[in-house]
């Protein structure tokens, strides 16, 4: 039985869920734990929220972009999703987070006033360090740093010696011990491992180590606040060395990782709040803070392409793991979005459920459903625009609602004029101008400098200081020093895309136009997944060959329309690793369409270099019913009893693979033409088909389900938008399945 090549299989290079959506896995499990009721009991909740991009640009600190909009992400969410009165929010930005200002308000608006069984969360956004510290509670001695807007050094840099006005977490530690009640959660979206830019990356870090100390005020703070708990030094040293003093720590990063200040779309945000505030839009039960860190952990590793794994750390012997996220319980609907505000017949929407990496599609004309706190809907709004670098949008309704209404996704719009962002890297020196000229040649590429927007990918060149990064992060098989080719936005390899060591920029563009059409075809696929909010009923499997063992699901998780439940959750759940395939792993796909109605369907799988492949359907001399799965059918690929006489096999290179399920409710006609006449000229009857021409085949799979949308909207609702191509939740379901060659 031959084998796909490995260049037409195993890993994406742009996928939706492998940079920034959850495992399908972590859905269902999600799902199963949310719900009951908002916070029975809780008296009070009480934030503190403090996000600084406006650090001075002297010396070694730099300026931040994100953090604002995570603190406007956590309190939209705190507010809608866990029942926070607005006025027990308080927020602290740029200006006003200074050193004073933050311990003045910890202590002023969240020690003073929690009482025992109130809910408290800190929130920080900002730059990160480390400083010395002499009681030596880590193997390195160093304490790590919140660092507030005004910790400039005496010398106006962080040099060596000098005296740095940041915030401990010794001092955390004590402020949280302060506080009366343990329903107390501390974000710290920071890092203290690295700095600067990384590709089209801010890093929220500042220089730190053993030459910075701390400032005699820290020092008489702590020994303030220890008076003021009564609590012994050596005690307080006993103490924070067994862990956290209440509730929960959750950071961005691993002590030696980097916290990601991000693009997504024209916004910027860390990429840790982000995934998370956006992920528990979508749950609809009160779920475990663990299963939250477990599963935003997995998101925020591929969106921040830094390697980044938030971690949880509970107070010692207590079961705070286990208890609700916040240490609230919450029971209203997954939504993308709520209502701010109505004037008349207008009203302002927080985007807050939408995920990040399909902001693109909804724009202009995207249609959201208005539901009652049981999901039923009420109405709708027609979204007419959104507010530059924000998650605020402006929208007509077509009904009655009042401001907290949820919005759930009904219609969105891909763009006819789609473009592949390509980020000119700085590696390329003075043939900067021509790379740009050379990539705007190619039709739907944008090149532009980088931090300016969210790139899809980077064009440079490999450098000596690129080459040792990537050498010491153990990346075998590294092109040769001086080559141009394309890396990730946090400078990752995309693999087989480098020359050779002389080739000119005007050369590389030319030698990789097939491969930017594949991104871009990509791309565009990637922008109609919507496993959170299709209405359809489908579930994806991916297993061994033999059906022995699950590795991977993917599930529509609001079900079939008008379905209360969600009935696609696994009986059983699946290990953390079972997605990570050895080489030579031979693997099945099993498509379930769980409708009452016929479902048409198609997968495509992206292999390393950005290379579509379809391989269902895969009878190209088939009627125009190949596509076609019948109501409660399910169907295996690649399927040898059908005559399939292909196998999918994990081989080289290893990395993140994707593999995407388009079902949808009307025929797609001209995808299939399109397939056939493409499979005709290779002299293919059977098989997997890599189109030479992946966007045009791709923009056939829109065409068809825009033709689906248009014909299935009644004339007493609204219409979706000319000019972009629609994407009905009731009639189309777009899944994706990721895992890892090992």
């Amino acid at each position: 039985m031959p084998r796909i090549k490995r260049r037409h299989f195993l890993q994406s290079t742009a996928s939706l869920l492998a940079t920034l959506g959850l495992s399908q896995l972590d859905l269902q499990r999600a799902g199963d734990r949310y719900g009951r009721a908002l916070a029975q009991g809780t008296p009070r909740k009480l934030a503190l929220l403090v996000g600084i991009n406006e650090y001075p640009e002297t010396g070694e600190y730099s300026a931040l972009r994100g953090c604002i909009t995570d603190v406007d992400l956590q309190r939209h969410l705190l507010i809608s999703r866990f029942g926070f009165n607005p006025k027990n929010i308080l927020t602290l930005t740029d200006k006003q987070a200074t050193r004073q200002g933050i311990l003045t308000a910890f202590e002023e608006h969240l020690i003073k006033q929690a009482q025992p069984g109130d809910v408290v969360v800190y929130h920080f956004s900002g730059h990160g360090s480390q400083v010395r510290d002499p009681d030596c509670d880590a193997p390195n001695c160093l304490n790590s740093t919140f660092v507030p807007v005004d910790s400039v050094a005496a010398t106006g840099t962080r040099g060596s010696g000098d005296v740095v006005q940041d915030i401990m977490g010794h001092t955390l530690f004590l402020l949280m011990y302060a506080l009366k009640t343990e329903n107390v959660t501390a974000v710290l979206d920071s890092c203290h491992s690295g700095g600067g830019t990384r590709g089209n990356l801010q890093v929220r870090s500042l220089r730190g180590g053993d030459q910075l100390q701390i400032a005699n005020t820290e020092r008489e703070y702590q020994q303030r606040l220890l008076s003021m708990v009564n609590l012994a030094p050596d005690e307080f040293k006993r103490l924070r060395r067994q862990g956290v003093a209440k509730g929960v720590v959750i950071a961005s990063t691993k002590p030696e990782q980097v916290a990601a200040d991000a693009a997504f779309n024209d916004i910027y945000a860390g990429a840790f709040t982000y995934i998370m505030t956006q992920y528990l839009w979508q749950q609809t039960r009160s779920e475990t803070l663990g299963s939250v860190v477990v599963n935003v952990a997995r998101s925020t590793k591929k969106a921040s392409f830094t390697g980044q794994d938030p971690l949880a750390e509970v107070k010692p012997n207590s079961d705070y793991k286990q208890r609700n996220v916040y240490f609230v319980e919450q029971q209203t609907p997954p939504a993308e979005a709520v209502i701010l505000g109505v004037e008349g017949d207008l009203a302002q929407l927080w985007l807050g459920g939408v995920n990040p990496k399909s902001l693109q599609a909804f724009e202009q004309g995207t249609i959201f459903s208005i539901i009652d706190s049981q999901g039923n809907p009420q109405g709708q709004v027609v979204l007419e625009s959104r507010q530059a670098e924000t998650l605020i949008g402006r929208g007509k309704l077509l009904g009655k609602a009042q401001p907290g209404a949820f919005l759930q996704e009904q219609v969105r719009g891909v763009a006819n004029d789609v473009t592949l962002c390509i980020g000119i890297d700085p590696s390329l020196g003075n043939d900067a101008t021509a790379a740009k000229q050379a990539l705007q040649s190619i039709r739907r590429i944008e090149a532009i400098p980088l931090q300016q927007k969210e790139v899809h990918y980077i064009f440079g060149r490999m450098t000596d200081a690129y080459s040792r990064q990537l050498q010491q992060q153990r990346v075998t098989k590294l092109p040769p020093v001086g080559s141009v080719g394309l890396f990730t936005p946090g400078l990752e390899l995309i693999p087989d895309s480098f020359g050779a060591a002389d080739e000119s920029v005007s050369a590389a563009t030319n030698r990789l136009q097939a491969k930017f059409k594949s991104l871009l075809a990509a791309h565009l696929v990637k922008l109609i997944l919507n496993s959170d909010s299709s209405r359809l009923n489908v579930t994806a499997v991916m297993n061994r060959e033999d059906q022995k063992e699950v590795l991977a699901t993917a599930f529509t998780v609001r079900g079939s329309v008008g379905q209360a439940s969600f009935p696609n959750r696994p009986t059983q759940p699946l290990p953390a690793d079972a997605s990570k395939l050895p080489l030579g792993t031979r693997v099945q796909f099993r498509i379930n369409n769980k409708e009452s109605r016929d479902l048409y369907l198609s997968i495509l799988v992206i292999d390393p270099t950005g290379e579509i492949s379809v391989i269902f359907p895969n009878q190209w001399s088939a009627t125009d019913d190949v596509m076609r799965v019948k109501a409660g059918q399910t169907i295996q690929i690649p399927d040898p009893s059908k005559g399939d006489s292909f196998a999918l096999v994990a081989q080289e290179p290893k990395g993140v693979a994707e593999a995407l399920i388009i079902a949808s409710a009307t025929p797609m006609s001209k995808a299939l033409q399109g397939l056939r006449e493409v499979a005709t000229r290779g002299g293919n009857t059977r098989g997997f088909l890599t189109p030479n021409e992946p966007t045009e085949v791709i923009g056939s799979f829109l065409d068809d389900i825009d033709r689906g949308t248009r014909g299935s909207r009644s004339s007493n609702t609204a219409q979706p938008s000319q000019g972009v191509k629609s994407v009905d939740t009731s009639q189309m379901a777009a899944m994706s399945i990721t895992f890892e060659v090992i």
